[in-house]
């Protein structure tokens, strides 16, 4: 008699439950204050009103992980949390300065922008971006700025692309449809043959799109291991 044989793992549980790991690492004003390391590191960006900190919060089912400011661009640091065993993480979140916020000093803000481009254009352990859009108003020129600045690593592959369309619980299903096919006509413009693009409709509120995020997200941190190479069958010819 055969022993029953085990259910698969459902995928967003596992994914959740990997998310839910994060745990606090360290924070930097500049990126050479960051530590160098080989593990995937996944960075989340956004303007300040668009709900970033909430959204990594119900992604790792924890209330304070990620500052919620109720002063938005109050967040000045580079937050790293790592993710997987405590003695062997396997991912890093990366939680930037929020953008775009006009009550924030000019100083200040092109401080950020500097950290911001630096770390996108020059992290070498980047390897993903969730990139925060309110949902309610599109894409924002600030929005479509940082696309076109990642886009170049985007495109050739070395960095994979994740659109949160926040605040989606605020929208009825027209709206939401609406802001789909916009979001879809303008990561067009970034889409080759190398691209990894998603995309998805999110509410920290309403749980909508909380389980295809953490998956997206798990699955960039654990890609499937290649194939492995069979070596060839050969035999010398022994002449004699």
């Amino acid at each position: 008699m055969h022993a029953p044989t085990s259910a698969a793992p459902d995928p967003a549980k596992l994914a959740l439950a990997w998310t839910h790991t994060a745990r606090f690492l360290t924070t930097a004003a500049q990126l050479v204050h960051l530590p160098v390391n080989e593990l995937p590191e996944i960075a989340f960006v956004g303007r300040s009103n668009a709900g970033k900190s909430t959204a990594i919060n119900r992604l790792t089912q924890q209330k304070r992980l990620a500052f919620a400011s109720k002063t938005p661009g109050r967040t000045q640091h580079i937050n790293l949390f790592a993710l997987g065993p405590k003695d062997a993480p396997d991912a890093l979140f990366a939680d930037l300065p929020g953008y775009g916020y006009a009550a924030v000093a000019r100083g200040a803000k092109l401080r950020w922008q500097k950290v911001m481009a630096d770390y996108l254009e020059l992290r070498r352990s980047l390897s993903g971006v969730v990139l925060m859009v309110d949902s309610r108003l599109g894409f924002t020129e600030l929005d479509q700025q940082l696309l076109a600045f990642v886009a170049p690593r985007v495109g050739t592959g070395e960095i994979k692309l994740l659109v949160l369309l926040t605040k989606a619980d605020k929208l009825n299903r027209r709206d939401a449809d609406a802001a789909l096919a916009a979001a879809q006509t303008l990561l067009g413009q970034l889409a080759t043959d190398d691209a990894d693009l998603s995309m998805t409709l999110f509410s920290a509120l309403s749980r909508r799109g909380i389980d295809d995020a953490a998956q997206v997200l798990h699955a960039w941190a654990h890609p499937p291991a290649p194939p492995a190479q069979h070596a060839e069958d050969t035999q010398d010819n022994v002449t004699g």
